[in-house]
């Protein structure tokens, strides 16, 4: 994952809220972009890598505590 990835805070944010805003925001970025989806409601543990998943996206999930750390490129 590169440093220079855009940061998404949805930390706090009940599903379907950190699907939706990542979705929007990978809509605006160009293809191989970088972004950094925190979150902390467990629904996206499965939420956010089926979505990604489905469109094409590469996604890295790792956890620090109870945050959730997903790291994506799109696809």
């Amino acid at each position: 994952m590169t440093t220079d990835a855009e940061i998404l805070d949805c930390r706090g944010l009940k599903c379907p809220l950190p699907v939706l805003k990542m979705e929007k925001r990978l809509s605006q970025l160009g293809v191989g972009a970088a972004l950094v989806v925190l979150a902390t409601d467990p629904m996206a543990k499965v939420d956010i890598p089926l979505f990604c998943r489905q469109n094409g996206h590469r996604c890295e999930v790792s956890a620090e505590g109870e945050v959730l750390r997903f790291g994506i490129v799109k696809g």
